[in-house]
């Protein structure tokens, strides 16, 4: 009686480089990739994977309409495959068209041998929220399977991913991928990482082949990038998680029966499929030799824990400022100070992203200014380590009114003195800024922002405003999760319990002219990143009164977002980037 053969398993290590370019930086990108592939190899990787555009870094943007930018690109790529010797590298780049006055190609490079061994060109260019990508490139058409010898493997970039009808299910239920690669882009807001994971542990088992994940991390303008790279097994499991928002290399070990055997899937260590028969007209096969033997293996990474809610959005927090501040070239940051929550947050920010060191503040009291705000702008100076310089106001306010007195004659005080206040605690900071090249963090927040309760060319003033996408009430949590960090209270308790007030009349408080702010912040999310109409918010139960002033403020306030500093997105639609309306505008949203 004859045995019956077992199935050959063959195991694969695949690396997956989660790496934090700079947009232009060609040089210094490659170079950082170059690091990834030495450390790779080192381990004993077989299948590299590097994040989509990391040659260019992710959005190029009008960088992409200049044909010399292209070529130093291609060029750049040809330096890197010089490297991809004893290791096969997928990497993402732009591609020049084939013919001029048309597009390049957003593609994934398949770099090999030494050389420049084939190319993905990405099929389906997204075009909404903060992707212009049809501005920029012409689609890919075809799906395409890199055969290393005998092991078929799939190529996509992001959003081929995210859509139904994608190429991951064609390269591996039709053209025979054992393992596919997507190489991707994928901006940060909360909760995306959960979404993310979601998805491609559904492409995968849609698929029934191994899928693997890499995200580019780092902040870009407004954008973050989380990086969360993961591989996802045929069964839908996650066998593999990098770090979020931190530069890793990710190591994993994959287990493929003979691809003659039939396709299917267990829960044993090793994870079974075949190859159906393939269908050469449907996606382009790139035939290479095979992949060298693994010879050193080492420890392959552990799923990565990822962090909470609140602690995301901290963490993405600082990735952004970090990033905007250190690839800008800016030697530090001045923060006005005022004693308020949303000082004292950007602040610490500030301080976890840059050391205290960068961190330079300046409190401007005026008449208004009260004892306890004064003092609480003191110690958490003094609790984070950061240097204080005190400049009082109310001298250049009363030489402000006083030059204004003739041309006032016979009117009252109004909002106008409230925002020449505003205007003399800008015109310090940038004077701060010019003088020894510090960078103004704005301290508003996306509740403010939103409607228009903000002075513009005064705490409007500024190269980045931190929390230009945070409602006020995550204000607080995010207050009470770094001191919950510190173990120690860095932010004064008095801070986070005391009425919101912008101190620019006698006893003034925010509430008197805005809803409270969880209703605001609840109108903001519907009407905002929802999209909801006037009729559909109030149906679901805010007074129609405090729904039409909500609105009509959001839309009356585009003039001064349009003239506000750039600021970290973490939430699905953000103002700037994600929603662009027009600032002449007569639509009325609100009917009744």
């Amino acid at each position: 009686m004859k045995r019956k053969q077992k199935n050959k398993v063959r195991r694969i290590r695949i690396g997956l480089a989660q790496i934090n370019p700079t947009v232009g930086d060609l040089e210094g990108n490659a170079a950082k990739i170059r690091r990834y592939i030495k450390a790779a190899k080192a381990k004993g990787v077989q299948i590299l994977a590097f994040p989509e555009l990391a040659v260019s870094g992710y959005p190029p943007e009008d960088l992409l309409l200049k044909p010399s930018f292209l070529e130093d690109c291609k060029n750049t790529l040809v330096w890197l495959a010089r490297e991809a010797r004893g290791i096969a590298v997928l990497v993402g780049a732009p591609e020049a068209p084939p013919a001029k006055g048309e597009h390049p190609y957003n593609s994934c490079f398949v770099l090999y041998r030494g050389k420049v061994a084939g190319v993905y060109r990405k099929i389906n260019l997204p075009n909404y929220g903060v992707f212009d990508e049809k501005r920029y490139f012409q689609p890919g058409d075809r799906p395409t399977i890199v055969r290393f010898g005998d092991l078929p493997v799939g190529l996509s970039i992001c959003e081929d991913a995210w859509v139904e009808d994608g190429p991951i299910p064609a390269e591996a239920n039709q053209c025979g991928a054992e393992l596919a690669f997507s190489i991707s882009a994928s901006p940060y807001h909360k909760g995306k990482g959960i979404e993310r994971e979601r998805l491609m542990q559904r492409r995968a088992k849609e698929s029934g082949c191994f899928l693997a994940y890499t995200n580019l991390v780092g902040g870009q303008d407004e954008l973050v990038f989380d990086g969360d790279s993961m591989v996802a097994t045929p069964d839908g499991k996650t066998i593999a998680r990098g770090r979020a928002f931190e530069e890793e290399l990710i190591v994993a070990d994959i287990s493929i029966d003979d691809p003659r055997a039939s396709r299917r899937n267990t829960t044993s260590a090793s994870l079974y499929f075949g190859t159906p028969s393939p269908n050469e007209g449907l996606c382009d096969f790139i035939e290479l030799p095979a992949l060298p033997e693994n010879t050193r293996r080492g420890r392959a990474s552990a799923p990565a824990p990822r962090p909470g809610g609140t602690e995301e959005v901290y963490r993405a927090l600082v990735l952004g400022t970090r990033d905007y501040v250190t690839k800008n070239g800016f030697r530090g940051v001045i923060i006005g100070l005022s004693g308020g929550i949303d000082s004292a947050l950007t602040t610490a920010v500030a301080v976890d992203a840059l050391g205290p060191e960068m961190v330079h503040t300046v409190t401007m009291p005026s008449e208004y200014t009260s004892s306890g705000t004064l003092r609480d702008a003191r110690r958490l100076a003094e609790n984070l380590g950061v240097e204080l310089i005190e400049i009082p106001i109310t001298p250049i306010f009363s030489s402000f009114l006083d030059s204004l007195a003739q041309a006032f004659k016979g009117r009252g005080k109004d909002v106008t003195e409230e925002n020449i206040q505003a205007r003399i605690r800008g015109t310090l900071l940038m004077a701060l800024s010019n003088k020894f090249g510090w960078m103004v963090l704005a301290t508003g927040n996306k509740s403010e922002f939103a409607v228009g309760y903000c002075t513009l060319y005064g705490d409007m003033a500024g190269g980045f405003a931190v929390l230009k996408d945070v409602p006020k009430t995550l204000v607080y949590p995010l207050c009470r999760y770094r001191n919950r960090k510190a173990k120690r209270t860095l932010i004064p308790r008095s801070i986070i319990k005391r009425r919101p007030s912008a101190e620019l009349r006698p006893d003034q408080f925010d509430e008197e002219s805005l809803p409270p702010y969880p209703v605001l912040d609840r109108i903001i999310e519907l009407y905002v990143e929802r999209d909801l109409s006037f009729d559909e918010i109030v149906a679901s139960g805010l007074d129609d009164d405090t729904v039409a002033r909500t609105i009509l403020m959001i839309d009356r306030n585009e003039y001064k977002r349009r003239q506000g500093p750039p600021g970290v997105k973490i939430t699905p639609k953000a103002f700037g980037r994600d929603r662009r309306l027009p600032i002449t505008n007569r639509y009325n949203p609100v009917r009744r």
